[in-house]
């Protein structure tokens, strides 16, 4: 017996269904919707991942801008916001995988949707890396008995053993991909769960340790500035980048919205929700932690980093309780980061985008789950680790990278949908999310601060890209030439060879709906 209008599942009361945004852009639905609210709001939060963004560059924020870096972090929230925003109304009326690149297709066309999707697909493998390398910031400062090469103290002893253990984790995490979305989301759900019960609480210890007031903290500048040519400012901005490390990723509970029940709400709140609650937990966090350390002068803020805080503070045993919770969050940030990937590559695929598309974009029946994209995008991770491997700079260049690319790729959605804005062919998701007239100027601040936020991330400075051994220009412009080579050689293969290949493949093509039908 077949079903049809109200009687098919994921028809609501008002007549719409789930899958009307994919056969609005083409697709027939292929993923199985088994995700609930909280599995999409567990998906950004874990991806931004409170404690993994803290834990790891805490010690960034502070060796560069001293206690004061704190005020990054609200600046970077406002910026962010604005972008967030702007992806609500996106989510709204386009909640399908790989939703970078299908926002970017939709708003500039399938030129701007390719090179949006590429950057955030090549910009999603480095970041899995640079997640995966937290591990060595918390494991060994657990117990030196995970600190596998060397015992720490070689010059690269701490760069090899991170490749090591990031290698470990991403393994794990491609297998539990693979295995289909449920078990990921349940997963991590589980990991999003004990990350906030953990962060709520490490916050109430460091409440209870304060010796100081915030004011003393939010004005401590360490110094750190004098005598450049743009004083405080200077140092604050590159400061400024262990803030925006960390809140990104928002989009990812969109682009699991062929596998969650009514997207086109859910994500949308889903988003706003992990932004605003990773910048209220993070914030109080790093602020009562910087109130509550007992020297703040201690240079051990600028090495041991929020790790050494929280052991200082809270004394061994309650420090390590709370330093496993942040394995916790860096495990469950590693699944979400790679999920998003998967979604993208598979939308890229699907679209023949990609090489090999037909393979890319296949379906496990088994799992119901693009495994394909699972195994290239895990095996991309650890080469990227491994070719770093004697690199003590490792943590910086890639984080730093990999965040740059992210933030390009994001502009990629938000420029055309300005452009739109302006001629007034935009018009959001009827009785969904919708700016109204705050549109244009929230879409505005957008496009700026993330223009300005990428020039900053990607600033040729020494002690982000060449912080140790003999200078060198190409590594002070790391940033742009790796950028460059990844969006122009990427592009020349789209344009030259890829882009007369594309179109919606056979397999995933939505049948055409008889108008007349119930």
């Amino acid at each position: 017996m077949s079903t049809t209008g109200a009687d098919r599942p994921g028809t609501r009361p008002d007549g719409t269904h789930d899958d009307d945004s994919l056969h609005e852009l083409g697709y027939k639905p292929e993923l199985k919707r088994t995700l609930g609210n909280f599995h999409t709001f567990a998906a950004g939060i874990s991806y931004i991942s409170i404690l993994t963004g803290t834990f790891q560059l805490f010690y960034f924020g502070v060796s560069f801008g001293g206690p004061a870096y704190w005020w990054s972090w609200p600046m970077v929230f406002a910026g962010q916001l604005m972008v967030a925003l702007c992806f609500c109304e996106l989510a709204a009326r386009y909640p399908v995988a790989g939703s970078v690149y299908n926002w970017a297709k939709a708003m500039g066309g399938p030129h701007t949707g390719w090179l949006g999707g590429w950057m955030m697909m090549t910009a999603t493998m480095v970041t899995l890396s640079a997640v995966a390398l937290a591990y060595q910031l918390t494991l060994p400062q657990i117990d030196s008995w995970f600190q596998f090469i060397g015992d720490g103290s070689g010059k690269t002893d701490a760069a090899a053993n991170a490749v090591l253990l990031g290698s470990a984790l991403i393994l794990f995490s491609t297998v539990i991909n693979a295995f289909g979305v449920k078990l990921m989301a349940r997963i991590n759900s589980a990991g999003v769960f004990i990350e906030l019960i953990a962060a709520v609480a490490l916050i109430v210890f460091l409440a209870a340790h304060i010796t100081r007031g915030p004011s003393s903290v939010l004005t401590e500048t360490n110094g750190l500035g004098a005598g450049e040519s743009l004083g405080y400012f200077g140092a604050f901005l590159t400061a400024s980048l262990a803030s925006a490390y960390v809140m990104y990723g928002f989009d990812t509970a969109s682009s699991l919205g062929e596998e969650s029940h009514n997207p086109d709400r859910n994500a949308p709140r889903a988003i706003l929700r992990a932004l605003v609650a990773s910048f209220l937990i993070g914030g109080l966090i790093l602020l009562f932690a910087l109130m509550a350390v007992p020297d703040l002068a201690a240079k051990e803020l600028s090495t041991g980093g929020l790790q050494y805080v929280v052991l200082e503070t809270l004394g061994s045993t309650v420090g390590e309780v709370f330093l496993w919770c942040v394995v916790v969050a860096i495990t469950v940030c590693v699944l979400a980061v790679q999920a998003a990937g998967i979604r993208l590559m598979f939308a890229m695929a699907r679209d023949n985008n990609l090489p090999a598309g037909s393979v890319l974009a296949k379906v496990s029946p088994r799992f119901q789950t693009p495994v394909v994209p699972a195994v290239v995008i895990g095996v991309v991770g650890v080469v990227i680790l491994v070719i770093n491997v004697n690199q003590p700079q490792i943590f910086s260049v890639i984080t730093s990278i990999a965040i740059i690319m992210i933030y390009v790729a994001y502009l990629l959605v938000t420029v055309p949908m300005l452009i739109k804005r302006l001629r007034g062919t935009w018009t959001p998701a009827e009785g969904k999310f919708s700016l109204g007239r705050f549109g244009l100027p929230v879409n505005i601040v957008a496009v700026v601060w993330g223009a300005v936020m990428s020039l900053n991330l990607a600033w040729p400075r020494a002690e982000v890209y060449n912080a140790t051994g003999a200078q060198h220009w190409y590594l002070r412009w790391g940033a742009f030439l790796f950028i460059g080579i990844v969006a122009l050689g990427g592009f020349a293969y789209y344009w030259f060879v890829q882009r007369h290949k594309t179109g919606v493949l056979e397999d995933h093509r939505a049948e055409v709906r008889d108008p007349t039908a119930p």
